[in-house]
């Protein structure tokens, strides 16, 4: 049976899946793909209730606690009824067509039958204009003029998923469209489902031939893998052959595979000065020069003999740990006056479960406190520079901090924040790397930092790992650690885990900074200089 999930899994793991699932059920379930499902668990019943106060009347909820066939059967019962809303939908398998789903929200489609809407915990449109959006309360699509649409495959391909089961049972909506309503969405995003049809079928045809049996097979390395059950097995017959989606993964790997290139090795040795045929992926010298790295244990390859890094007599490092979407809890700060003192680290933080207006304060204190090192440095005639590294997160909560909390005590204005972020002193140590190095095993900062001499003191640290620990932390949705609201043993351990983290992370964008500014970085091979290797 084929769920809507399915239809863009990796193809190999489909066949893992259905052939040997015994082997993994003693598995543990990612930490990542836990705390996903949870928070999307969350954010969809926070919709639901938006969504029943927008329009009370002609709901039928289907309860998550009872067994699937009882479900299926009050399913059922709401579309013979012909409720407005069907909530928690369920569908009994199709043998036949080889289907299994369920809908978050089905809604009478004015011209019969029902349309499917998945509620769903990412974006689904940016600002812009001429996505097709319906308000809550009231069934009304269309063009809308401050929205456009952010590509999802996944959510058209599930809605047509859902469409085709309706339509097994005679209730498919007679205007053939789905919706979405994403992550801090006020509005149904409209998606044509016949528009998206042919490339449903394909994939769902497909998807059944490879669970049949009937399609062959192989692992290739895919963003899927960092959370897959199966990566151990697939990971050491990828090693074990030397396999290009090592080094050149997804569809890069793909467009190598149609190109005859099959291993690391062969990669390495490619010399003409034409990419192949079908690698529309950038520059195709740059994935020569992985391989040459990934064959020599490279860990790093300087583009140019020399290396270079922006530096300031002034120094601070920042780093921004937000949850999810709805805050962000710490500003974490490593102030280094190159004066011969220690670097000193210091964190703004609010331990109230955000979103709170809390953040206000620390977001404030943050920037109050910044703006006054540099203040400081100019008055006294030294240059001043702050570095993040992957700067897209810190600006994105400068920017939404500043609009949210606008007219309060602190806080600057968006003009403010942009004027220093569009400046000269505002540094991403991630285009840094870019520029001075190839990198072999990804430009993670975790994957770079090590090779300067980093370490991190939390053997766990990491995005992920740290959304469980901010849960504990602060007691959210009743976190383990969390009596009564008040903080516990493990909240304020698990605060100064956060803390030790965040700490480390400034340390390790400093102690990349110092590295490339010294001598030792030059012990890197260059790209030039593997390249001769295969002359």
């Amino acid at each position: 049976m084929i769920d809507a999930a399915t239809l863009t899994r990796c193809r190999h793991r489909v066949y893992l899946d259905t052939a040997y699932r015994p082997l993994i059920a003693d598995v543990p379930e990612d930490t990542g793909v836990q705390m996903r499902r949870e928070a999307a668990a969350v954010h969809r019943l926070v919709v639901k209730d938006m969504l029943v106060a927008a329009d009370p009347e002609g709901w039928a909820v289907v309860p998550a606690d009872v067994s699937h066939a009882e479900r299926v059967r009050r399913t059922t019962r709401a579309l013979t009824d012909g409720a407005r809303y069907v909530w928690n939908a369920t569908f009994a398998d199709d043998a036949a067509a080889g289907r299994r789903g369920r809908c978050d929200l089905l809604l009478a489609d004015p011209s019969g039958g029902y349309i499917p809407v998945l509620v769903v915990n990412h974006k689904v449109t940016d600002p812009g204009s001429g996505a097709v959006t319906s308000p809550f309360g009231r069934w009304e699509p269309g063009v809308d003029a401050a929205r456009k649409v952010r590509p999802q495959l996944r959510d058209q391909l599930g809605a047509v998923h859902v469409h085709r089961m309706l339509a097994s049972l005679g209730q498919d909506g007679r205007s053939a469209v789905g919706g979405v309503i994403g992550f801090g969405g006020d509005v149904v995003l409209v998606h044509d489902l016949l528009a998206v049809g042919p490339t449903y079928d394909a994939r769902f045809a497909d998807r059944v031939a490879v669970a049949r049996g009937e399609a062959v097979t192989a692992p290739v390395k895919v963003s899927e893998c960092r959370s897959c059950p199966w990566w151990s097995e697939c990971g050491e017959t990828l090693r074990r052959t030397r396999d290009v989606s090592l080094v050149a993964a997804g569809s890069r790997a793909e467009a190598l595979y149609a190109a005859g290139i099959h291993t690391i090795d062969e990669l390495a040795a490619w010399t003409s000065d034409a990419p192949p045929e079908e690698w529309p992926h950038g520059d195709f010298a740059e994935a020569v020069v992985v391989a040459q790295a990934w064959v020599a244990q490279a860990p790093l390859v300087r583009r140019t003999e020399t290396v270079a890094v922006q530096r300031a007599d002034v120094e601070v490092d920042v780093d921004m740990e937000s949850f999810q979407e709805h805050g962000a809890y710490m500003w974490g700060t490593l102030l280094d006056r190159r004066d011969g003192s220690a670097p000193r680290y210091r964190a703004f933080t609010t331990w109230e479960p955000v979103p709170t207006m809390d953040e206000a304060r620390s977001f404030a204190e943050f920037w109050t406190w910044l703006m006054g090192v540099r203040a400081e440095a100019h008055e006294s005639g030294r240059t001043f520079a702050a570095y993040c590294y992957s700067r897209a997160a810190e600006d994105k909560w400068l920017i939404g901090s500043a609009r949210r909390f606008a007219g309060m005590d602190g806080v600057p204005t968006e003009a403010q924040v942009r004027e220093f972020i569009d400046g000269p002193e505002w540094v991403d140590m991630y285009i840094a790397v870019s520029q001075n190095f190839v990198c072999p095993d990804g430009k993670g900062l975790k994957k770079v930092a090590p090779v300067a001499g980093f370490t991190w003191r939390d053997d766990e640290a990491g995005g992920e790992a740290s959304m469980a620990w901010y849960r504990a932390a602060v007691g959210y949705d009743d976190a383990p650690g969390s009596e009564g609201g008040a903080p516990t043993e493990t909240d304020l351990s698990q605060r100064e885990r956060l803390l030790e983290y965040n700490e480390d992370d400034v340390r390790a964008t400093h102690a990349l900074r110092v590295w490339m500014d010294g001598e030792d970085v030059l012990r890197l091979p260059t790209a030039a200089e593997l390249a001769r290797t295969y002359r």
